[in-house]
Parts: structure tokens; sequence; C-alpha cells
């Protein structure tokens, strides 16, 4: 099966069987996405859902949070993963939002990418949910998934698996591509044993093929 073929039956499948496709995520506005999606990193986000509404109830605005000290923001993070590193992002990134970005969340990747904590795969998740723009984030799920099914060849690291997604994506599906790739591998492509009896990509899955 030719890559173009592939990427075609597959996006086909989700359209029909995946809909509607969206973050897990918990939030009322684009400064609590960036904050979530910041602790979402090596984190579940059914944790991260439990930390934020008191870390929101505390700090609902990132100039609340920008004069928040290190020590304050732990305490309502340490239950994630590295919370160290990510109660100084937190802090950091929301004295940048307040201070250079006049308390909007950017829209630009380069620009989100300025702020602490905020890495291409964060950036990427913001453009995507909250402005609607064609931007494949790449985390595990996605890396794994399109490794697997044969998305992707021979990526070795995930901007190489988002320049090869973004080849065969059209855009206008990019940003429910994202969500459909990641809700698979989280509930249906696992990473220790796929539930190939479940999936619906099988006939198309490079992985499922090789078994």
């Amino acid at each position: 099966m030719l890559k173009k073929e592939r990427f075609e039956k597959v996006l086909a499948w989700f359209q029909e069987n995946m809909p509607i496709a969206e973050t897990e995520l918990d939030y009322t506005n684009p400064y609590e996405l960036l904050v979530a999606v910041i602790l979402s990193a090596q984190c579940t986000d059914k944790r991260v859902n439990v930390i934020t509404p008191f870390l929101f109830d505390k700090y609902p605005t990132a100039a609340l949070m920008a004069e928040a000290s290190f020590d304050e923001v732990f305490e309502y993070i340490r239950t994630c993963s590295y919370p160290n590193n990510k109660a100084k992002h937190l802090v950091g990134m929301a004295k940048m939002l307040t201070e250079t970005f006049n308390n909007v969340v950017p829209s630009d990747v380069d620009e989100l990418q300025r702020m602490p904590g905020v890495g291409r795969k964060t950036a990427n998740v913001i453009a995507s949910v909250v402005y609607d723009k064609p931007t494949m984030a790449v985390d595990t799920h996605v890396f794994r998934i399109s490794a697997r099914v044969g998305l992707s060849t021979n990526a070795k690291t995930p901007l190489q698996t988002e320049q090869q997604l973004m080849k065969y994506i059209p855009l206008e599906l990019v940003p429910k591509a994202h969500h459909w790739l990641i809700l698979h591998g989280r509930y249906v492509c696992k990473a220790r044993k796929p539930e190939c009896d479940k999936c619906g990509l099988t006939p198309y899955c490079k992985y499922f093929a090789a078994l």
C-alpha cells in the first residue's frame, strides 16, 4: 500500500468512527489550557484535571500566578510529574504572558515557544486547539501510532514525525487528526499491548500486517 493511500484510508476511518475528537484536558480559556498542557508533559490528563481546579481557583489569571512564589505553586502541583521544573515554568510563563504578551496567549508557534516550559509540542497544541491552526503536536502517542501504522517512516524525532504527517494530512484535518492519533494511542493502540482486536485500522496497519 502506498503511503498516500494509507493516509487516505486511516483518515477516512477516523472521520467516520470518531467525528468528534477533542482534548481531554479541562479548561475554560487559553491561559488555563496553556497551564494544563505544561502540566501534562509526561503526566496523564486525568491527573492534570485533578490538580487544575484548585490551581485555577487560587490563580484564575496569569497576573495572579505571576505574583506567586515557586513554593506556593509547587504545593498545588506536587502530585504531577516533575513538579519542581513545572512550578518554575508556570511562574515564569505567567510573568512573560503578563509582561510581554499583555495577558493574551499568542497564536504564533514561535512566539509561544519564547515562554518558559513551552516547547514545540505545547506550542502546537495551543495553536491548534485555541486558534484552530493546522499545527501537529507530536507527543508519545502520536509518535508511536504514526510509526506502528506506517504513517511515518524511520522518524527518529517528534519533529521528523510532524513533518511526515503534515505532508499527507489535509490542512483542514490537522487539528482533529492530532486528537484522533492521541485518543487511539491512549485507548486502543497502547504502548505495551496494542488491542488489535478492537482496532478498526488493522486493514491499513503495518504493525498488524507483520504479526
